[in-house]
């Protein structure tokens, strides 16, 4: 067959959503319109699904996940991560640096894009440290992993401490395009803590992490983004008063964009009393004010992007007392359904938060592209009513926070430039992976 036509779905184009037919051919968005109704025979020789009453849009673009390749395959690897990732929409994926060794080098960071090319069903961005071996010591080889095509710099999982230091990578990375992504956690402020400290934590008599370890750093790193004009970028945000540091810093002319997880959007410390390992995550679970603060700052654009900070581990790292366990939860599958569920929002909106700014701030311009003739068929079909429970995954790791939670909307269909590598109708019922790991 010549292509791919997706019959009758509400598409996301430059002018808002439509009724239309997308042609796909040639790894390309052909044309957008009423085909199979014009004369030119659009259904002989091209496969054709029928995608009516489902949304057809630019495909997800996660700024924030952990593939744990190389080091930690045992976890997950660029495979597993990459089918979990088609799964949930995503076309694009931006690998987080803290591997096994760290991707301080141009080499290490060309590996990773090379195996993501090689397994072929999402684009693997490597992001790449700001400092060697993430120790906060001396800067990272810059120069080297931009070359490698790296676009975003950072140590996620610690913060460079260093200010002096960040402000020379801030300037670095200013004059050549880059952006500073921070995990901002102020590291004597937090340190004993194993969740938000406040009521709960009180109740349970376990050590506590303020929202202040956040909000401080970000007051830093907004100080010295506004004097070297770098664009900044914070990860994982969890508590309101980063917001209102946010809003402020873009009102003086600052270059920060924001990004929140789905299970920020959804759970509170409330969950942490269940004692279950899964809710432990690093930024903690705040509390029911801070997760409202954080669905109205991405309904309102003060937060950007969506980010999964999918951070899977084996069942055995997770089966211990909550205060041994490691920090993080899976996100990849199970992202737009949450998001869908938790803001309600129109399409447009979240296509918006969860693909076209992600694919801005990490500068993937083949990502994120409203759909209309000419663009690489980069493209996510969702249904956006279906009510579904995550039960099985693909990722190696089954630490979720959503598992057994029914969820509105799902992706019915991924494309990667033109190949489909998702259809969720052969994966209702799948077998579980004997490589997995995790408990069934």
């Amino acid at each position: 067959m010549s292509g791919i036509l997706l019959a009758g779905g509400g598409v996301l184009t430059p002018r808002g959503e439509v009724r239309a037919d997308v042609l796909i051919e040639g790894g390309r968005v052909a044309a957008v319109g009423s085909l199979l109704e014009g004369p030119d025979g659009a259904r002989a020789g091209r496969q054709v699904i029928d995608v009516s009453g489902l949304v057809v849009g630019p495909g997800f673009v996660d700024l924030h996940a952990h593939l744990r390749e190389p080091g930690q395959e045992w976890k997950e690897d660029i495979a597993s991560g990459s089918r979990a990732a088609a799964a949930g929409g995503f076309t694009a994926v931006v690998a987080m640096p803290n591997t096994d060794p760290p991707t301080d080098s141009g080499h290490l960071a060309r590996f990773i894009s090379d195996r993501g090319r090689q397994v072929g069903l999402v684009d693997v961005i490597p992001a790449g440290c700001i400092t060697m071996g993430m120790e906060g010591l001396r800067l990272s080889h810059l120069d080297d992993l931009f070359a490698a095509g790296v676009r975003v710099f950072t140590d996620d999982g610690v913060t460079v401490a260093d200010s002096g230091l960040l402000r020379r990578a801030m300037e670095y990375l200013q004059a050549r395009g880059g952006v500073i992504a921070q995990h901002a956690e102020d590291p004597g402020l937090g340190r004993g803590g194993h969740m938000h400290e406040g009521r709960v934590s009180s109740l349970l008599g376990m050590g506590g992490i303020p929202a202040l370890v956040e909000t401080v750093i970000v007051a830093r790193d907004l100080a010295v983004a506004e004097l070297t004009g770098a664009a900044y970028h914070v990860q994982h945000i969890s508590c309101a008063g980063t917001l209102d540091l946010i809003d402020a810093a873009r009102s003086r002319g600052v270059n920060v964009t924001a990004e929140v997880t789905p299970h920020h959007l959804w759970f509170s410390d409330q969950q942490v009393l269940s004692m279950d390992p899964v809710a432990k995550m690093y930024p903690p679970l705040r509390t029911p004010a801070d997760v409202e603060a954080l669905r109205d700052g991405l309904r309102d654009g003060v937060i950007d992007a969506v980010a999964t900070d999918h951070a899977p581990h084996a069942a055995h790292e997770k089966d211990v007392p909550f205060e041994e366990a490691p920090n993080g939860v899976t996100g990849l599958e199970t992202a737009f359904a949450a998001v869908r569920t938790a803001l309600d929002p129109d399409p447009g909106l979240l296509f918006e938060r969860m693909s076209v700014a992600p694919a801005t701030i990490a500068s993937l311009e083949r990502h994120g592209n409203w759909i209309e003739p000419g663009i690489p068929a980069n493209l996510v079909v969702v249904d956006w009513h279906e009510q579904w429970t995550p039960e099985r995954f693909l990722s190696k790791s089954a630490n979720s926070l959503f598992a057994g939670v029914q969820l509105a909307g799902r992706v019915r269909f991924t494309f990667s430039d033109g190949r489909l590598t998702h259809d969720s109708s052969r994966l209702d019922k799948p077998e579980p992976s004997p490589d997995s790991g995790r408990p069934r």
